[in-house]
């Protein structure tokens, strides 16, 4: 009964008001709350890469079915929930156009960076800054593989959030997205 009222005032209240990845946490709390499952607070993760990442229209003209692929993506928690959306992607509509590989990129760079508390991933010319959550401040990550792959490529900054800068030296999506997936499996 809850989840109805709550669905339904979220639906009423213009699902463009309150942004789709809220939309969908929001829900899924409230599934939990009703399960009894105690729901923690996840780090956020803003992801701010100049990377082309949206289904095109052409690729799947209906809206409803689009919205439903948005979904399924904002959703992926790990690697196998994206290899299911992507099978999902291909046997409904075809090979996937660039942009969509793109957002499939974007959401396993998100969950990546959720487990390492990562609140914010940001492009900086051929730069990009990887913002931590201050609770991850807590959590004292062993550095010194990193600093043996990427050596003068990388950047540290200390402070209240402490900060990583990554030169990847490129501004080509894909190869953005692969150097920021690669570093993020490095810790």
């Amino acid at each position: 009964m809850e989840l109805e009222v709550c669905f339904g005032e979220i639906q009423s209240g213009h699902l463009e008001q309150v942004g789709y990845d809220t939309y969908c946490n929001l829900l899924d709390e409230v599934v939990k709350e009703m399960k009894g499952i105690k729901v923690e607070q996840e780090t956020e993760v803003q992801i701010d890469l100049n990377v082309t990442s949206y289904i095109p229209e052409e690729y799947i003209e209906n809206s409803e079915q689009k919205i439903e692929i948005y979904q399924n993506i904002a959703l992926c928690k790990n690697e196998e929930d994206i290899q299911n959306v992507i099978d999902e992607i291909i046997d409904r509509f075809g090979n996937m156009p660039s942009e969509l590989e793109n957002l499939i990129s974007i959401a396993r760079i998100k969950y990546l960076a959720k487990k390492l508390n990562i609140e914010k991933i940001a492009s900086k010319k051929t730069s990009v800054v990887f913002t931590f959550a201050p609770k991850a401040n807590e959590n004292e990550f062993d550095i010194s593989n990193l600093v043996k792959i990427y050596r003068n490529k990388i950047k540290f900054s200390a402070g209240i959030k402490q900060m990583i800068t990554l030169e990847i030296g490129t501004i080509n999506d894909r190869e953005i997205l692969n150097d920021v997936t690669k570093f993020l499996k490095c810790f």
